[in-house]
């Protein structure tokens, strides 16, 4: 019986090699003006046999930023340096989208232009520590955005998403996970505005719809996906009801025919939060009629079982892919799986990055 995770698949206009994609992975090697460079576009095409690459978060404007080194996707020189990459990735006949991201609080005046505040849904740190060019420091209580001010951020996502498509990408994620701003606007604990973004369900939702919309009118709806964790309890993320919350957002965006829904797992314990969900995918996947992709720490096994469960379409890797370029084909081979090297994630560098070994290599 053929592997299911090496089977084609038919994302809207793309037809996939296989049912691996590689998830989205900061890694903190951007050039000088948070542009990409030739060394990340040679890391991307390494990967070009994924089903999907989905590029690493970033920044759709300067205050958008919560990392050193980090790409964004607002400038001329960003879009050209992305666009070395995604011709790299198209050249090897591979598929890649990029992924949309604004932090949040998840930032430090020291990383804000001019040294301004983080902004969120309402002024509460997320009460945890943050690098800077000073090494760690508290979260700050951040600026509660404005109406006006919620209005400007939703058009830098639509036109982050626009100049992703200059910058040559197949489509684009946006990233209303892992604890940054539209999760942010989603949970009781980080939101406790009055206004029509905040209280009620469909109030804390509104924020990541109305992005959803703003992307989804420039590129299509098909071309657009979304990235959810709703079992994410990171930076003091937390809400009594993820059940209904998230079955909410997720069934409002299923109604707007958008592309893919990418739903993470739980990745930290859950051992005093009863309440959130332990099997997300399973859960949630009723409420979309799209396609859905998987993610977290799935094993090559693990990955062919969710999906013979049909609990999801796609699976995503993320450490797997950084340390086996040529992942399909081991797992295609039942071949032995390098693995990560944790301490060159973040580092500068080509090591760890585009020096893991190929299958071919090793069997010289």
């Amino acid at each position: 019986m053929e592997n299911e995770l090496l089977k084609p698949y038919q994302l809207g206009n793309l037809k996939l090699k296989n049912s691996l994609v590689m998830a989205p992975l900061t890694r903190r090697r951007a050039g000088a003006g948070n542009a990409p460079v030739e060394m990340n576009a040679i890391y991307y095409a390494q990967r070009a046999s994924a089903g999907l690459i989905i590029a690493e978060a970033s920044q759709i404007s300067p205050t958008a930023a919560g990392y050193m080194n980090t790409p964004g996707i607002y400038s001329a020189e960003q879009i050209a340096g992305w666009k070395k990459v995604t011709d790299a990735v198209h050249n090897k006949g591979g598929h890649i989208f990029l992924q949309l991201w604004h932090v949040g609080r998840v930032s430090h005046s020291l990383l804000q232009p001019g040294n301004i505040l983080p902004v969120s849904a309402s002024a509460i740190s997320g009460g945890d520590y943050i690098t800077t060019p000073r090494g760690k420091m508290p979260m700050e209580i951040p600026h509660a955005l404005t109406k006006e001010e919620i209005n400007l951020i939703i058009e830098d996502y639509r036109k982050a998403a626009a100049n992703a498509m200059l910058a040559g990408f197949d489509g684009v994620e946006i990233h209303a996970a892992n604890s940054y701003l539209a999760d942010q606007f989603m949970h009781t604990s980080s939101n406790v505005r009055t206004d029509e973004y905040g209280g009620s369900i469909e109030n804390r939702g509104r924020f990541t719809l109305e992005v959803t919309d703003a992307v989804s009118a420039e590129i299509g709806a098909h071309r657009t996906g979304i990235r959810l964790s709703p079992s994410n309890i990171r930076y003091g993320m937390d809400d009594p009801d993820p059940a209904s919350l998230f079955g909410y957002v997720i069934s409002e965006l299923s109604k707007r025919n958008i592309l893919c829904l990418h739903l993470v797992e739980p990745m930290q314990p859950l051992d005093n939060h009863p309440h959130m969900i332990r099997e997300v995918a399973k859960f949630f996947r009723p409420y979309f009629s799209g396609t859905l992709i998987t993610a977290g720490n799935y094993t090559p096994e693990s990955g062919k079982a969710v999906l013979e469960a049909g609990h999801a379409d796609l699976v995503a890797y993320g450490r797997l892919f950084i340390s086996n370029p040529d992942l399909p084909e081991r797992i295609s081979k039942n071949a032995p799986l390098n693995p990560p090297d944790t301490d060159t994630f973040y580092t500068q560098g080509p090591e760890g990055y585009i020096d893991y070994p190929f299958l071919t290599d090793q069997n010289k």
